[in-house]
């Protein structure tokens, strides 16, 4: 194990070993990470819904995509800091790694108020322009402004993730995430049931929750990794390193934002057929993201992997790891659709029993779960490009699966065939995605894109 994984308890070295082996080791941590993380968003839609009503489900769950949509413009550049990382963990670069991580804080310290404030200024025209129910708009805004206003909390913790996840080490996360939880539950039923405070109490118990789980990982990454140290209003950016970050992040944050603002778009779509039917498309999404879980555990673990390796000039590691991954994630995902959807009705009954809704989620699962296999290859292939360093290739799929079909097609099948249809849409994207994907990992030019110069090749 290199020098720089040797100095945390956590970290991985994917340069060497079984490929499968290793994928399994560094995702089991990420899928218990983000099942904690979809289990405290979870209750609060299970807290609003049964407690508060069916307008506060809707707007918990047409608040989501608006704050994604502020706060992905940063994580995308978090991933481009993550790939550098992990190429410098696979070159052995210690001193290089933890400027990166240095020019990365800084970059956040200069950022986080102004988007903050952009968030609370721009709530009420999104939540208008995707036609929020009007039963459910105030709470929606109210939910909005609270978590803009502590978003430096969400951002913080992703920054710290995607450091970890650099050097190889997802279960350090998972402590962040266990704090983050336990806290979200405890407050949201303290807020709610007992001070009634409604939507506002679950969105101050989500940002109260991620501050405090942000802050104990600063302190977590000082004490375990000591080569690593974070400070605060200790500015030190790395001009060259900035260069690389934003030659690497701004793919990853444009491919965040326009997946952001598509989701915008499709939820003005749904929300334009009633309370009910935005209902269930929430409650339904949130039993998809426990779905999708797996194939974004493999996912960052592919990222991972093909970053230290590239690195460490293992061409042919990426390829056993490319061909592992997508055979995991691909058996898992369909796994998980054979258990779930034969399970749909009492599930989406857990956020709210009135029949229009429960229905109208059952539209979702159905359509979406169902050829998720597809989407498994789709993110795979894109994040193998991705930890290689070809973040265009990655960006253009994505831009194209939904720019060019999915948004699109929906309009067209609501159009034609009815609402509940136009959830084919989603398949109908990410075979477009896809046939992007393959042709350029066959072709093999990611292999050039590696920021630490290699003479190696495969």
């Amino acid at each position: 194990m290199n020098q720089l994984t040797e100095r945390g308890r956590g970290a991985i070295d994917m340069t060497c070993g079984s490929p499968t082996r290793l994928m399994v080791s560094f995702s089991l941590p990420l899928l218990a990470g983000n099942v904690l993380q979809q289990l405290y968003n979870m209750v609060d839609s299970i807290v609003v819904g049964n407690y508060v009503g069916s307008s506060a489900l809707t707007a918990v769950g047409t608040g989501f995509p608006v704050i994604f949509l502020m706060a992905s413009l940063f994580i995308g550049f978090a991933m481009g800091a993550t790939v550098m990382i992990a190429q410098y963990v696979g070159a052995g670069d210690q001193d290089s790694a933890a400027r990166t991580v240095d020019t990365l804080y800084s970059t956040l310290l200069l950022l986080i108020l102004p988007l903050s404030l952009l968030g609370v200024v721009l709530t009420d025209p999104l939540l208008t322009l995707i036609r929020v129910p009007p039963e459910a708009f105030a709470q929606a805004k109210v939910y909005c402004i609270v978590v803009f206003a502590g978003g430096v909390g969400s951002l913080g913790y992703n920054v710290n993730a995607g450091i970890m996840q650099g050097l190889g080490d997802s279960r350090t996360p998972l402590l962040f995430l266990a704090v983050a939880c336990v806290m979200n539950i405890i407050l949201d039923l303290v807020f709610v049931l007992a001070f009634h405070l409604d939507v506002f109490g679950v969105a101050l118990a989500t940002v109260v929750a991620q501050i405090c789980s942000w802050l104990f990982g600063i302190f977590y990454i000082n004490r375990k990794y000591p080569f690593l140290h974070i400070r605060f209003f200790q500015m030190k950016l790395d001009r060259t390193l900035l260069r690389q970050v934003v030659r690497l992040g701004v793919p990853s944050a444009i491919q965040q934002c326009q997946f952001s603002v598509a989701i915008l778009i499709m939820q003005a779509l749904i929300n334009g057929f009633g309370n009910d039917f935005a209902a269930g498309f929430s409650a339904a999404n949130k039993i998809d993201s426990f779905a999708f879980m797996p194939i974004q555990s493999f996912s960052t673990a592919a990222t991972t992997y093909v970053g230290q390796n590239m690195g460490a000039g293992r061409l042919d590691r990426v390829k056993q790891g490319t061909r592992s991954a997508l055979l995991l994630s691909t058996v898992v995902c369909l796994a998980i659709t054979a258990v779930v959807i034969p399970l749909r009705r009492p599930l989406l009954m857990l956020f709210n029993r009135e029949p229009a809704v429960v229905a109208a989620g059952e539209a979702y699962l159905l359509r979406v779960l169902t050829p998720m296999f597809v989407l498994a290859a789709m993110f795979i292939l894109s994040s193998v490009l991705r930890g290689a360093g070809a973040t265009m290739v990655a960006m253009a799929a994505s831009i194209v699966s939904q720019w060019g079909a999915r948004v699109p097609a929906a309009y067209l099948l609501a159009y034609f065939l009815g609402p509940e249809e136009l959830y084919w849409s989603y398949l109908i994207g990410w075979l477009l995605g896809l046939a992007i994907c393959v042709p350029a990992y066959v072709r093999g030019r990611w292999k050039d894109k590696c920021v630490v110069t290699r003479t190696e090749t495969a």
